[in-house]
């Protein structure tokens, strides 16, 4: 079972949480602070432990001199906009991993890998497909203490604390989703 009860199929790696239609509004929703430019760079430099998941947020801070002990990226910006993979290089050296995860799903491989890499010291998570939810993953997996960061297109970057409250708020969200088997195309 991975960190903080939520059930996991480990010997069935092709299972994911399914977001459903009716579940888009709540994800949407700002849940940390969110914050741009001098205000982003001057909280991203108070953090201690921190991951990111996106790759603006993720060059971003690092270019702040910033690095996060994990950062999920899938090398596109609004699913669309390539990015300069070198940004990443600092943390592809420490470690890397890529993990088949696609859009509007939280595959137990993305979540396995969360929680592998922070417990190894860090590095970075490609993923093929798309990243978004891994932000929930992070939430749930990482100490309390720690800080999860992503980007909000158009709007800034969104610090959320991991505290007892934000793992519980995660928690009702992937007890909204639907968990089935997929078909990673393996």
């Amino acid at each position: 079972m991975p960190r903080d009860g939520t059930p996991s199929a480990s010997s069935e790696p092709d299972l994911a949480w399914v977001v459903p239609p009716s579940l888009r509004e709540a994800l949407a929703r700002r849940y940390g602070p969110v914050l741009t430019g001098a205000a982003a760079t001057e909280a991203l430099r108070a953090l201690g432990d921190f991951a990111s998941c996106g790759d603006r947020v993720t060059s971003d801070a690092i270019r702040a001199g910033c690095l996060p002990r994990l950062a999920i990226v899938d090398f596109h910006t609004l699913r669309s906009e390539p990015i300069d993979r070198s940004a990443f290089d600092g943390l592809a050296r420490s470690r890397m991993v890529r993990v088949r995860n696609p859009p509007g799903m939280l595959t137990d491989r993305l979540w396995q890998a969360i929680g592998t890499m922070w417990d190894r010291g860090g590095g970075l998570i490609v993923v093929e497909g798309e990243e978004d939810l891994g932000s929930l993953a992070l939430v749930a997996q990482l100490p309390l203490g720690a800080t999860v960061i992503y980007g909000i297109p158009g709007e800034g970057v969104s610090f959320v604390a991991v505290d007892a409250t934000a793992k519980e708020h995660v928690q009702q969200l992937l007890g909204q989703m639907e968990r089935r088997r997929v078909d990673l195309g393996d």
